[in-house]
């Protein structure tokens, strides 16, 4: 966990993620701000109770990794890293620019703190898999922490890497997905997940939870379990988040996938959060 001597509530933390992607995209005019919006919440949880981590010092041995498996959730990723004080908040006017280190799609050779690059998607819980089987036979403690869309639960890339991770038992492993009900073509349970994905986890043999991700009480409660259980075997934690959450007028738009916004409405999204500051 990240002991920064700040008692800023997680909420707070949530509201600054949700601010800085907000300002980032508003450099490129559009974006997957819908995406991060909703994942703000299971983000501050991460970054500011789950994860052990040096923000001085990002490829420090003894963290936790978190594996960013959906590339174009980069602008997320950037905002919490920037809150954590992995990025500096002065690069975010150049998010998605030419010698950028945030290009819009993750790239782990641009970015501190990024550990992989992600946005072939299906991919990223295989490299997980690979990496926490490595620390296990350092006998290094840390975690593995891979987020994942609803949207690869339709790989079967994926579903290899499940079995993988259960026959390796591999307990140092906790899959995030984030489950926003929505792909490029229209919602993911229209497709193949088909929304009720626990059952599905618990039967390869993974402890499977499924909770709200925007509520951070339950998101507190579900990282503290998967963290904490005593079987020797993989984690998952399925969070149900709203695209654009946050902003109403954005969360009532049919398409979030990829969210253009007038630029009169960037400022008025912006409003909508400094009237809303969370205690």
């Amino acid at each position: 966990m990240l002991h920064d001597g700040s008692n800023m509530s997680l909420a707070r933390r949530a509201w600054s993620i949700r601010k800085l992607a907000l300002r980032m995209a508003e450099v490129q005019g559009q974006g997957y701000i819908g995406q991060a919006l909703g994942v703000a919440d299971v983000l501050a949880v991460s970054y500011f109770h789950a994860l052990t981590y040096r923000p001085e010092d990002p490829a420090w041995e003894g963290r936790d990794r978190f594996y960013l498996s959906i590339g174009h959730y980069a602008i997320a990723l950037y905002s919490a890293m920037i809150e954590a004080g992995i990025l500096p908040e002065d690069e975010l006017g150049t998010y998605g620019m030419d010698d950028s280190r945030m290009p819009m799609s993750g790239m782990a050779a641009y970015t501190p703190g990024m550990e992989i690059t992600g946005g072939s998607l299906g991919h990223g819980l295989g490299i997980a898999v690979g990496a926490a089987l490595g620390l296990k036979r350092k006998k290094n403690p840390a975690f593995v922490y891979n987020l994942m869309s609803d949207g690869e639960l339709g790989e079967g890339s994926t579903w290899e890497a499940v079995m993988s991770a259960r026959a390796h038992a591999l307990d140092n492993l906790i899959c995030v997905v984030d489950f926003n009900d929505q792909q490029a073509d229209g919602p993911t349970t229209q497709a193949l997940a088909q929304g009720d994905e626990a059952p599905k986890w618990a039967a390869f043999g993974w402890h499977a939870q499924e909770v709200d991700g925007n509520d951070m009480d339950a998101l507190v409660a579900a990282f503290d379990t998967a963290r904490t259980l005593t079987d020797p075997r993989p984690r998952v934690i399925i969070c149900r988040t709203r695209m654009c959450k946050g902003v109403p007028f954005l969360e009532d738009r049919e398409i979030t996938h990829f969210v253009r916004v007038d630029p009169s409405e960037w400022a008025r999204a912006l409003a909508h959060l400094d009237a809303n500051v969370p205690d």
